[in-house]
């Protein structure tokens, strides 16, 4: 990077066409930086480009604002946010990536709103004060495998991102929610997310996270389903496949939620979804193509599952004692 330039400084002091060349390198270069981060900068990164006099001048006309320490934005508009992932990225200082949460949501991770910028550090970093809303993790784990290369601002894989996510969570059953979202959003799928626990011996809700995932991988990708699961296997009963293709009397593909294949008993939860009277056609339609194929479907709001388990599992051995399970 060449010598730090205020607003033209070099051609104001007679350099020339050299001068305003070497000027307009460097406000080009600022520029780019600014495109890709979101027109946030910290100081050090503006004092490559910027007097210390042109700093302060922007600041104090009202094009740049501080919006901690010494950090930017280079707008007086709102701070949206793209910009608070940048400004508590720079306000942790270098070695600093967005994690958890924060990071996932950053990699493509729907339904979990939060206005916590979530930020993971090497342990040996000393972090001070940051601006509201961030919020700094310390881990003694963070190797290249766990950094997305080309994330801007850097951030953690979707794997590691749900681990860290569902320790963090202020809920055991939210922890579950994210990791079964991650398989389900297709985020990670396979042994993405049980590769990383290896790399964190020591994570909180370490067998929470390892049977979620294994699950969500087998197929249960809703927390409903996996609810659903648990109910099964603690009352003893087959265990389904979970989100099973087949094909349906259209020769069109479907996927069944809870299949018991060698009873011919499919299990349906319907989520909040099935209120849009579009959904629940669909699933009517599907409903009867199985009927008209002889299997028997047995439907359950999410809701039932959790607040009366023990009426689903009665109906369900019922229908599985029909079919023909001896129990």
């Amino acid at each position: 990077m060449g010598r730090a330039v205020g607003d033209w400084d070099l051609a104001l002091q007679g350099a020339g066409a050299w001068g305003r060349a070497v000027a307009d390198d460097a406000v080009g270069e600022l520029d780019e930086l600014l495109f890709r981060q979101a027109d946030v900068i910290s100081r050090d990164q503006a004092s490559r480009f910027l007097s210390r006099k042109a700093i302060r001048y922007r600041v104090a006309a009202g094009r740049w604002r501080r919006v901690h320490g010494a950090v930017f934005v280079t707008h007086s508009g709102p701070v949206g946010a793209a910009q608070r992932r940048w400004i508590g990225v720079l306000a942790a200082g270098p070695g600093a990536v967005l994690g958890g949460l924060t990071a996932a949501q950053d990699g493509g991770l729907r339904g979990f709103p939060s206005p916590v910028v979530h930020v993971l550090v090497p342990a040996e970093r000393r972090v001070g004060q940051l601006p509201p809303g961030v919020r700094v993790h310390r881990t003694v784990c963070l190797s290249g495998e766990d950094v997305v290369a080309a994330g801007r601002p850097r951030r953690t894989v979707p794997a590691r991102s749900l681990v860290d996510a569902a320790q963090w969570a202020d809920s055991a059953a939210r922890a579950r929610a994210v990791i079964a979202a991650g398989f389900q959003q297709r985020l990670v799928g396979g042994g993405d997310v049980h590769r990383v626990l290896v790399r964190l011996p020591r994570v909180r809700r370490r067998r929470l996270i390892l049977e979620t995932a294994t699950d969500a991988a087998g197929g249960a990708h809703s927390l409903a389903e996996l609810d659903f699961l648990g109910l099964v296997r603690r009352a003893g009963l087959p265990e389904p496949r979970c989100q099973q293709a087949r094909r349906d009397s259209t020769g069109r593909r479907r996927y069944l939620d809870a299949y018991f294949e060698r009873w011919g008993l499919h299990v349906e939860i319907d989520g909040g979804q099935h209120l849009d009277p579009q959904a629940a056609w669909a699933d009517m339609r599907r409903q009867n193509d199985l009927w008209i194929d002889g299997d028997r479907v047995l439907r359950f709001p999410a809701w039932v599952v959790r607040v009366h388990p023990r009426q689903v599992v009665d109906q369900v051995r019922a229908a599985l004692r029909q079919a023909g399970w001896p129990g």
